[in-house]
């Protein structure tokens, strides 16, 4: 061992290559998703709105499902993947208990004074142990209403648990917009902390 690797100091992995992976097809597969779901709402509102055409995927209805459907398969896949790995390898265990409440409003507080430490990014605080905890059921959450819808009949069982396809489509649109504030709120933290950032690029 030389006196160059004695100085060095050891990089502890905090994201494995899996985590990270998972991620990033996770993020693009769910952008696509989002961006082709305004486009099918658009062709059939269920809110008194509609989005403007340049932050839609697809180009109306059609284009719209094509792009949906094929990244739903990417999403689907490698959440099923992610969730395998976070329950058999601990990690969620390790970095999303406990879930408090009242840690998260004062890691909050604390993050909006900017007194909130990211000395050790491997542990995550109240707000990120209930964003990341709560996002993974509205992942699951919008699969189930999603496929509801898909196929109503197939899965008619599940669409009568939504209450019926009208109440699936509402709860799907509910729970896309969940995700998509958890992105807005989760992509300004990581510039407000570039090393987390880092983190889920090298590992470490």
């Amino acid at each position: 061992m030389t006196a160059r690797s004695l100085a060095r100091p050891r990089r502890v992995t905090i994201h494995p290559l899996i985590v990270r992976l998972c991620h990033w097809i996770n993020a693009v597969a769910m952008i696509v998703m989002i961006l082709s779901g305004w486009a099918i709402h658009n062709a059939d509102p269920i809110a008194p709105f509609v989005f403007p055409n340049a932050i839609t995927l697809g180009g109306g209805l059609i284009g719209g499902l094509q792009w949906h459907f094929a990244a739903m398969w990417v999403l689907f896949v490698n959440g099923i993947l992610y969730l395998v790995y976070g329950f058999v390898s601990g990690r969620f265990a390790r970095k999303l208990r406990p879930i408090s409440l009242r840690d998260a409003v004062v890691d909050g507080i604390a993050a909006l004074r900017r007194r909130l430490g990211h000395a050790d990014l491997s542990v995550y605080n109240g707000v990120q142990r209930l964003l990341y905890a709560g996002v993974i059921a509205l992942g699951v959450l919008v699969v189930a209403s999603g496929l509801s819808i898909w196929k109503p009949v197939q899965f008619g069982w599940l669409t009568w648990l939504f209450g019926d396809f009208d109440v699936a489509r509402i709860v799907h649109f509910a729970a896309m917009s969940g995700i998509v504030l958890f992105l807005l709120v989760h992509v300004a933290m990581s510039l407000l902390v570039p090393r987390s950032l880092l983190a889920m690029i090298r590992g470490a």
